[in-house]
């Protein structure tokens, strides 16, 4: 067995580095992911609808049935419909 605290130090500084690597590669991504909604915007198509798809495509079926009919009685309780 190793002693408390042996170690340590290396455990340490490979967490935190591949916590940052992460945080990089999460970064990358983004940026990535930036660039396509410019592609997107530039062919006309509108970033916050294709956002709010993306979304929606990844909710839970049932879920989403759940909150659309919770969402379709306020507005029609609020005279929205």
């Amino acid at each position: 067995m190793t002693a408390v605290g042996d170690n340590s130090k290396a455990l340490l500084t490979s967490i935190v580095e591949r916590v940052e690597n992460l945080a990089e590669e999460i970064k990358d991504r983004r940026e990535g992911q930036s660039e396509i909604f410019k592609e997107a915007r530039g062919h006309g198509f509108d970033v916050k609808a294709l956002r709010q798809i993306i979304r929606i495509r990844a909710e839970d079926p049932n879920k989403r049935a759940e909150r659309e009919a919770i969402l379709d009685t306020y507005m029609t309780t609020l005279g929205m419909t």
